[in-house]
């Protein structure tokens, strides 16, 4: 759509921080008011708003895309949610080793290891970890100990936790991230291993880069919308 406004501010909402474009609310898709429960969040996406040019681009919203997928998808059906990305434990990508070359299992127990080991204690469960891509079960307590972990999130921080876990392929990481556990640019590097890897030996080209350059800025802007729910 067209730029339509000159301003956006933050202004108190009903139980909660909204955003004005020259006085009128900001609404999600869905057409329901944009409230958010904290107001540097609504700072942060009033200045997405602030900065759009003439012609809008959502990919350059991507605050307002996450709030907006809080009210409009999550809030009506945060359980089922909730299960979907809880699932993601039961294949975590940091269980998952390189059976060769040697170099490159190496070095993932030495990036992948202290993550899993602060699940271990966080959560007081154990890992299966395995060479090769076959799916390998972990225990159900420790599936049960994660999903509980999730569950326990609101609509909002489901909204910010989602593309860390779907990008990044760890719930792990992306529960470290909310706990203040890890640096999101950490998180980063930890679950792109593979790809910084294969970049090493092999070299990249400029689509690959850019395709993993779209997805770093989605899986940070997941973390940062977390930190700006704190």
């Amino acid at each position: 759509m067209k730029r339509f406004w000159k301003e956006a501010r933050v202004v108190p909402g009903d139980g909660g921080w909204t955003v004005e474009l020259d006085g009128r609310r900001v609404r999600t898709p869905a057409k329901r008011l944009l409230i958010v429960p904290m107001p540097a969040l609504a700072g942060a996406i009033a200045e997405e708003w602030n900065m759009a040019g003439e012609s809008v681009d959502p990919r350059s919203m991507p605050l307002t895309g996450l709030a907006n997928a809080a009210i409009d998808r999550i809030a009506a059906d945060r359980e089922p949610f909730a299960d979907g990305l809880a699932k993601y434990g039961e294949g975590d990508l940091l269980c998952y080793r390189a059976d060769s070359p040697p170099a490159l299992a190496e070095r993932q127990e030495r990036e992948w290891g202290p993550l899993l080991a602060w699940a271990r204690r966080r959560f007081d469960v154990d890992f299966a970890v395995t060479a090769g891509i076959t799916h390998v079960p972990q225990a159900d307590a420790t599936v049960r100990q994660l999903a509980h972990a999730v569950s326990m999130l609101d609509p909002f921080k489901l909204a910010g936790l989602s593309p860390m876990v779907t990008i990044g392929g760890s719930l792990v990481a992306a529960l470290m991230i909310a706990e203040g556990a890890i640096t999101a640019e950490d998180a980063w590097t930890a679950v792109t291993l593979d790809e910084r890897w294969q970049a090493e030996q092999w070299g990249s080209d400029a689509e690959a880069e850019m395709m993993l350059a779209n997805r770093r800025a989605d899986f940070l802007a997941g973390a940062r919308f977390l930190k700006l729910l704190a």
